[in-house]
């Protein structure tokens, strides 16, 4: 058995906001986040914890609390936002996660899916980061971060993901200019760029490329691994690095950045 790694608590003293955590890459960032010492207050939009995060905060009583929200409701984020600084004093750093997936032919591709794919992945994420940036303005954080979650979709076109691509590749532009706007106040704002990663998402996605390009399930997901130049699809704990440094003071002259996290496929 491989020893445990080591906390070198390199985000101890902060106070981490993150969104879309239930499952997935946002789970494994929060336990990242714990792990280098940092208090986390976690949402997603199920009214209670999922199990997984349910045996985290009991692993964690001390530093982890779960808010229920749903990020296309501007008042429910100020809610989280007032509920986390009550529990945990001021946020200090947002990993901003929450979003989700769809797919249609582009001629087919009706408001409906457009409406609710940019609700969440577009004006939750903004509105998400807005708030949190003016909460730590207000309390004049210092050493501020914002990490907003981009996709390798967000740096090109799909032609069966018009949508979704659209909507990350928004989450980049405005990563930009929000750390331009903020970098006055020293509060750093940046991306990650996520490419194929094996979370529980995967399976639903898998079964719309195979009804929309009539290939058996699982096939889809097989190819896209094999395509990727390292070979293999990544792991939830594979942003995790990424994340934890983006959010530590090692960080601290990065910003406007959004960083390929893929195995290769996209190269910038």
């Amino acid at each position: 058995m491989s020893p445990q790694p080591v906390s070198l608590l390199r985000l101890k003293g902060k106070h981490a906001l993150l969104t879309g955590a239930a499952g997935g890459i946002g789970l494994a960032v929060t336990r990242a986040f714990l792990l280098q010492g940092a208090r986390c207050t976690v949402a997603d939009v199920g009214p209670t914890a999922s199990a997984e995060l349910v045996q985290l905060m009991k692993a964690y009583p001390d530093s982890l609390q779960y808010v229920a929200t749903d990020v296309t409701q501007l008042p429910r984020i100020d809610t989280l936002i007032h509920a986390a600084a009550l529990r945990f004093g001021p946020i200090t750093t947002l990993f901003n996660n929450a979003a989700i997936f769809d797919m249609a032919p582009l001629l087919e591709s009706g408001e409906a899916m457009y409406d609710r794919i940019f609700s969440v992945n577009v004006k939750g994420a903004f509105f998400v980061m807005q708030k949190v940036l003016a909460h730590m303005v207000l309390n004049e954080v210092k050493g501020g971060a914002v990490i907003n979650m981009a996709s390798q979709a967000g740096r090109r076109g799909e032609a069966l993901v018009a949508h979704y691509c659209a909507s990350k590749a928004a989450v980049v532009s405005y990563t930009q200019s929000a750390a331009l706007a903020m970098a006055p106040h020293r509060i750093r704002v940046n991306g990650i760029a996520p490419g194929v990663i094996d979370t529980p998402m995967w399976a639903g996605v898998d079964a719309l490329f195979a009804r929309h390009e009539n290939l058996p399930l699982g096939e889809k997901k097989k190819r896209v691994g094999e395509a990727v130049p390292l070979g293999y699809m990544g792991s939830p704990q594979d942003l995790c690095g990424a994340a934890v440094f983006l959010a530590s003071d090692e960080a601290s002259y990065i910003t406007a950045q959004t960083l390929n996290v893929d195995g290769g496929n996209v190269m910038s």
